[in-house]
């Protein structure tokens, strides 16, 4: 580890950077993993529940997850095409 504070400010800016590429994708998959939890509560627990519920909470988990996975390859990608480099 090094004491330039230019290269620690390049740092964080590139860690600030990586850490904001597909936030709002990052949500929606949180939120759709929520929304299927509680729908799939709901169909199981809940009484009078449609029988659409359960195949649709697993559904909406499934994309959920998938939109996750989605976001992990694109910024392992965009890390991989753009790496670290102190001089730019």
């Amino acid at each position: 580890m090094t004491d330039d504070p230019q290269l620690l400010a390049k740092r964080v800016a590139y860690v600030k950077t990586v850490r904001g590429l597909y936030r709002n994708e990052r949500i929606a998959g949180l939120v759709g993993s929520l929304v299927g939890a509680l729908l799939l509560i709901w169909g199981r627990m809940g009484q009078g529940a449609p029988a659409w519920a359960v195949p649709v909470a697993f559904l909406v988990i499934g994309a959920a997850w998938s939109l996750f996975a989605y976001v992990i390859i694109r910024r392992t990608r965009y890390v991989r095409a753009h790496p670290f480099d102190p001089q730019s």
